[in-house]
């Protein structure tokens, strides 16, 4: 599998987790500097993202993958991911989102990590 393989199917484990709430894997895959930047404009590090999986201010019920891009450069990644995505978010109500992200990563000790993320619709 070369690195652009890889780095796609990070992505698609990183939905896996999010649905099953499992903080453990998500946190192996999110460098400690990581920030989720929502729709609205929202800032959320990685500590705050993740415990907003865990105690269900982010909902994640399905993800079905409609495209995926990846661009790199030396050790740097750039995933720009679409999927229709199921969720329920900040007490609204479930709803199916076509949801962008744009994915930063860094690749340290040969291993790909997510450093940012940037959430829009398509």
């Amino acid at each position: 599998m070369d690195d652009r393989q890889k780095i796609e199917e990070l992505y698609r484990r990183m939905y896996r987790a999010m649905v099953a709430k499992d903080t453990a894997t998500l946190a192996a895959i999110h460098a400690d500097e990581f920030v989720l930047v929502h729709m609205t404009g929202l800032c959320q590090p990685r500590e705050a993202y993740l415990s907003a999986i865990a105690d269900g201010t982010l909902n994640y019920y399905s993800a079905e993958h409609q495209s995926v891009s990846v661009t790199m450069q030396g050790d740097r990644a750039t995933l720009t991911g679409r999927s229709r995505v199921q969720a329920a978010v900040f007490g609204g109500g479930r709803h199916v989102w076509p949801l962008q992200l744009r994915l930063q990563l860094v690749r340290r000790n040969g291993q790909w990590l997510f450093t940012e993320a940037r959430a829009s619709t398509y």
